[in-house]
C-alpha cells in the first residue's frame, strides 16, 4: 500500500520535524511505545517528557524504557497532560518541538480510565504555547467508545477554531473503512 496506515504517518510528521538533541512530548504514555520512538529520535541529548494518569502506562513505560537503556533522556509524569505548563521546566519553554497524543484507554488497560475533551484541550493550548515555530501536534484519535465519540467531536470543533494565521492544521484519516478507524489531527505552530 503506499497510502501511510495511522500510526506510520503519525510518526512520519514527528521525524520530518524532530531530531537529535530537540524537546518533545509524550501526551498519553500508554504502554511506552511513542515514548521509545521519542526517546530515539531525539537522542541522549534530547529530552522526552511524558505524562499518564495511570500507574499501570507509568510503569509499562519506565520497564521499557530501562530494558532499552533510553530512560536517562526521559521525565516521566504519573499526572495528567492538561499539566504540561507547570511540569516542563521554564527554560524549555518555546524549544519544545514535537508532541504526540493517543487518546482513549490504555491497551490492555482498564478501559473505563479515558482521556477527556477538557483536559486534552487544555494540553493543546498550553502546547501552542509552548512550542517552538514549525512545532507539531499529533493527535491520534480513537474514537470507537462513546466518551472517544465525544472527545473527537470536540477536539475537531477546537481545532477548527484555531486562527490559520498562528496554526496549520490538517486532519488525516481513512474513510472507508470499518469499525471507527482511528484518525490523525496534525497541528503546525505558524507564530506566536
Amino acid at each position: 500500500m503506499k497510502v501511510m496506515q495511522i500510526l506510520p504517518f503519525a510518526r512520519n510528521l514527528l521525524e520530518r520535524t524532530c531530531s537529535n538533541g530537540d524537546i518533545v512530548v509524550d501526551g498519553t504514555l500508554g504502554n511506552g511505545h511513542d515514548t521509545e520512538f521519542l526517546a530515539h529520535l531525539v537522542g541522549p541529548t534530547g529530552q522526552v517528557f511524558g505524562f499518564d494518569i495511570q500507574e499501570q502506562a507509568i510503569l509499562n513505560t519506565r520497564k521499557r524504557l530501562e530494558d532499552l537503556h533510553l530512560n536517562q533522556q526521559v521525565t516521566l509524569f504519573h499526572h495528567g497532560h492538561e499539566k504540561i505548563k507547570e511540569s516542563i521546566p521554564s527554560d524549555l519553554h518555546g524549544k519544545i518541538k514535537g508532541a504526540i497524543f493517543n487518546l482513549g484507554y490504555l491497551p490492555g488497560g482498564d478501559k473505563s480510565i479515558v482521556t477527556k475533551p477538557e483536559t486534552t484541550i487544555a494540553a493543546i493550548r498550553q502546547l501552542l504555547e509552548l512550542m517552538a515555530i514549525e512545532g507539531i501536534i499529533v493527535l491520534v484519535i480513537y474514537h470507537g467508545h462513546q466518551e472517544g465519540a465525544v472527545e473527537r467531536d470536540a477536539i475537531i470543533e477546537f481545532t477548527q477554531s484555531i486562527d490559520q494565521q498562528k496554526a496549520h492544521v490538517i486532519q488525516y484519516g481513512f474513510i472507508n473503512q470499518n469499525n471507527h478507524p482511528p484518525f490523525i489531527i496534525a497541528i503546525e505552530k505558524r507564530r506566536d
